[in-house]
């Protein structure tokens, strides 16, 4: 026999068992065939995976949405990826933003108080652009690549594992119907043997199956830590951008009092109370549901106020040296002026503790 004669028989073969098969699928959508049920822990298995498959891909389609917001940019990433190169730096939004703000404060002038602000926000705006590019990166090779390779690879293998399943199924039902419509016995004990090796290749494929499905409870404990990973990531990032923020309030808040605050006798909104360096608790975000308005005429005030008087406080500050006084939300201390101090400053004064505080972080009580 030459090649071509068994590649021809092969084909013929092929083209009958696929024939056979379609037969049967469509009997049995028509109710004209039994269909070999699956187990119930098989079934479960198989339910769970496609499931898993299924909230795996929404999530990890919108991670990179959160991630890249930019639609276009995330094609030319795909595009990039799957050319297996590396796709060209651009500078992010805040980066942008940043850039444009130093530009203008260097135009305006930095030794003008606009100027010199404008420069201080972009520098911040400029850090925060580079923490938004470490996420990025981090959740993208700790988070998004390990749920892209089990959808682009141990799902794959479970799928193409259990279309050969239904495959054999289909097989194993089409010989039982074949063995019930055999009437000599010649044809009869041939279709027994069919039936019997279209068993044996069902059970086998059916385990093989069974043993990669129990591997997705693996799939979700590695899942688990990923995602872990990703929390940890976000956690990082956002206490670097409040940190960074902070900073920045602060330096606006010492170096430009009178400008820092809004004009024309509208309100301003106080900073959010200070946290953890590592991490972002409960309390600040209690804290930052009810931020305190301060007006101008009670600046005012304070400014003007002689002899000892009750102040509450409006937010946290962290005393910068020991001639300053920290201060706690919501806190009353006593404070009064002291000759030849900034205007901007108050003597605060705690029980034995005392110091300087920021005008700006008091609201004067009647």
């Amino acid at each position: 026999m030459n090649i071509m004669d068994f590649n021809v028989k092969k084909l013929a073969a092929d083209a009958g068992t696929f024939l056979s098969r379609a037969v049967q699928f469509t009997e049995e959508k028509l109710g004209q065939a039994e269909k070999t049920e699956l187990d119930a822990h098989l079934e479960n298995l198989l339910s769970k995976a496609e499931c898993t498959k299924i909230w795996t891909e929404k999530i990890m389609k919108q991670t990179e949405v959160l991630l890249q917001p930019n639609p276009n940019a995330r094609i030319e990433e795909f595009v990039y990826e799957k050319l297996d190169r590396k796709a060209p730096s651009r500078i992010n939004n805040p980066e942008l933003l940043g850039q444009y703000m130093i530009d203008a404060g260097t135009e305006f002038g930095p030794g003008t108080a606009y100027g010199n602000a404008l420069i201080k926000c972009g520098e911040t705006q400029k850090r925060i652009g580079t923490a938004d590019r470490e996420l990025i990166q981090t959740s993208a090779l700790n988070f998004l690549t390990p749920l892209r390779n089990f959808i682009e690879g141990d799902y794959k293998t479970i799928a193409k594992e259990r279309k050969l399943l239904q495959n054999k199924r289909l097989d194993l039902d089409a010989a039982k119907t074949r063995l019930k419509k055999a009437k000599a016995a010649e044809t009869r004990a041939s279709s027994e043997q069919e039936l019997r090796i279209t068993q044996s290749e069902f059970d086998r494929q059916a385990e093989i199956t069974r043993l990669l499905l129990e591997g997705i409870s693996s799939t979700h404990a590695h899942h688990l830590r990923c995602l872990n990973d990703f929390v940890e990531a976000q956690m990082t990032y956002y206490a670097q951008c409040y940190q960074y923020m902070l900073d920045l309030q602060k330096q606006l808040g010492r170096c430009f009092p009178s400008s820092y605050h809004s004009n024309n006798n509208q309100t301003s909104v106080a900073p959010v109370p200070s946290a953890s360096s590592n991490v972002i608790g409960s309390s600040a975000l209690t804290s930052t549901s009810s931020l305190v308005i301060a007006s101008p005429s009670n600046l005012t005030d304070l400014k003007e106020c002689s002899g000892s008087r009750r102040a509450r406080v409006l937010y946290d500050y962290d005393a910068a040296n020991s001639t300053e006084l920290s201060l706690l939300a919501d806190e009353v201390i006593t404070v009064f002026s002291v000759v030849g101090m900034d205007s901007d400053w108050l003597m605060g004064e705690r029980g034995n503790q005392k110091g300087r505080v920021p005008i700006t972080y008091l609201e004067l009580l009647n």
